[in-house]
């Protein structure tokens, strides 16, 4: 098993839902033999899935992350570069590419189709692999940005970065000393900017596709009420939190 495959199964066990899943399954092995041991993983199970789902808890949470950096706004500079960090994509027939992207990835092209057309003198660069898709997420990001009026020649792809930590190493030499803009999800912008000024590259941070919109809003009655929408928030959350404490660890040690 190569390390990229292995950071995403270690990834995958420790996200809130499995934990929950792997509690109840020892509550289970543990139920007539050790009582005691099976009802605190039930306990445990329980506490967590509902503090994840909860709205004021997982908000919270997202929201530190989230409101590191401003969304970005018109400058007087010129801008050279727009950095696009890949996410995923479903590539068919059926579809255009605007279609085609997930959520993440259209969060991301949108963003970047805002900030060409307040800076056309800029060039976009796409990024990310193909995963199991026959096209990489690079590549159908530019066909979405061309379809929808960027001409093509302003598109790069950079199409083998699979994690942000490649995709700064790799994007990183083109864009040294230049004005540059990256675009990624506002939970993601923190360890992304923290991979770029590892590589001595400092963009202009350009956050989207946020899932806390007003914190201190009013709410109804509904946000209190445990929501598998919310769960999914606090997966994403404490994903982005276990990657900075992998980065801090990672820039301890080096």
């Amino acid at each position: 098993m190569d390390l990229f495959l292995l950071k995403k199964v270690i990834t995958v066990i420790i996200m809130p839902i499995n934990i929950v899943i792997l509690l109840l399954v020892a509550a289970l092995i543990f139920k007539g033999k050790n009582n005691k041991a099976s009802f605190r993983c039930l306990l445990f199970a329980i506490i967590i899935l509902l503090l994840g789902s909860l709205a004021p808890i997982s908000d919270r949470f997202m929201y530190v992350l989230e409101s590191q950096h401003p969304v970005y706004e018109k400058s007087n500079k010129k801008i050279d570069y727009i950095i696009v960090l890949g996410c995923r994509h479903t590539s068919t027939q059926n579809l255009p590419a605007t279609n085609e992207l997930a959520s993440c990835s259209l969060q991301r092209m949108v963003e970047a189709l805002r900030i060409y057309n307040l800076h056309p003198e800029a060039r976009i660069i796409t990024s990310g692999y193909s995963a199991a898709d026959t096209v990489s997420n690079a590549e159908k990001v530019k066909q979405a940005l061309v379809m929808l009026g960027v001409p093509e020649h302003k598109v790069i792809n950079e199409n083998f970065p699979k994690d942000t930590e490649e995709e700064a190493q790799l994007i990183s030499p083109r864009v040294q000393d230049t004005n540059a803009i990256l675009v990624t999800n506002a939970d993601h912008m923190p360890r992304a900017l923290g991979y770029f000024n590892a590589q001595g590259v400092y963009p202009i941070p350009a956050p989207t596709g946020h899932w806390v919109k007003n914190i201190d809003g009013e709410k109804s009655w509904a946000y209190y009420i445990p929501s598998s929408r919310k769960l999914n928030q606090t997966t994403i959350a404490w994903y982005e939190s276990l990657g900075l404490i992998v980065q801090w660890l990672k820039d301890l040690f080096n």
